[in-house]
């Protein structure tokens, strides 16, 4: 009989992957999967805590935190998304992956981001599971998790109310947060993942660094800032301008114009 925990995620997160995918071919809508991204990681936390009851004050707070970034995010993304029509990223998908996408999408869609999440959870057993006290380290990534947090909860909040004026279509978010990142909900995901490996790291989880080279990678260069920005220019005209003063991801100062005039010269 399987008892490592970490097994075990994998094993309830793949049985909720594949009931979400029966539920996509009945919907004939695969979007949201994005919405259950974040529960995989909440259910592979809740695993990790049920097998090491009774649970430390570094686990009590490791799974407090997973879970108020889990559901706080899949929230977002279901009222984002409700109502809509299937997100164009996977209309594309479906598109290269006819005919039997019904099928494929599975494992191209809800098999393999339940697979990456459960990699991504590493750091949050060893986190979850020791009984070792609280120390300094726990502390800097308590302040990751927070600073994290702010970009992501507060770049989602302010750019649903930019969203939500008649007139921002074709216009760019270059205020508050995205003033100084292009990403800061991204920027903050990548925070609070390097925060979770330190929770790891208190523990002596260094093993656990996969996780959040794995979760920067998709981050910075596969599903995350690359993809978003191959399309966005020819939905805005300014992003163009937007991208010249403004950071891609790491918060910064943001350029005048003179700067980028003086740099193009």
């Amino acid at each position: 009989m399987i008892q490592h925990p970490y097994i075990i995620a994998l094993l309830v997160i793949l049985t909720v992957s594949a009931a979400s995918w029966l539920l996509s071919v009945i919907k004939k809508d695969v979007s949201f999967v994005d919405s259950l991204w974040s529960l995989f990681f909440l259910i592979a936390a809740v695993v990790f805590a049920l097998q090491a009851q009774p649970l430390s004050a570094r686990g009590l707070i490791v799974l407090a935190l997973v879970t108020i970034w889990a559901l706080r995010l899949s929230i977002y993304i279901t009222a984002r998304n409700w109502g809509e029509q299937e997100d164009y990223r996977y209309q594309s998908i479906r598109a290269n992956n006819e005919p039997g996408f019904a099928i494929k999408s599975l494992y191209i869609v809800f098999g393999l981001q339940g697979v990456l999440a459960w990699l991504v959870a590493l750091p949050l057993l060893p986190a979850i599971s020791s009984d070792s006290a609280l120390n300094w380290i726990d502390l800097i990534a308590a302040t990751f998790w927070f600073v994290g947090f702010v970009f992501e909860a507060g770049g989602d909040y302010q750019l649903s109310r930019f969203k939500a004026h008649k007139d921002s279509a074709g216009r760019v978010l270059d205020t508050g947060l995205w003033r100084y990142t292009r990403h800061p909900n991204y920027f903050g995901d990548f925070c609070i993942w390097w925060s979770f490996f330190l929770f790891s790291v208190a523990v002596g989880g260094w093993w656990s660094i996969t996780s959040p080279l794995l979760m920067s990678l998709l981050l910075l260069k596969i599903s995350g800032v690359a993809m978003l920005e191959k399309t966005i220019t020819n939905r805005r005209p300014k992003y163009a301008e937007y991208i010249h003063r403004t950071n891609a991801f790491f918060p910064g100062p943001r350029r005048s114009l003179g700067e980028v005039k003086g740099a193009e010269s």
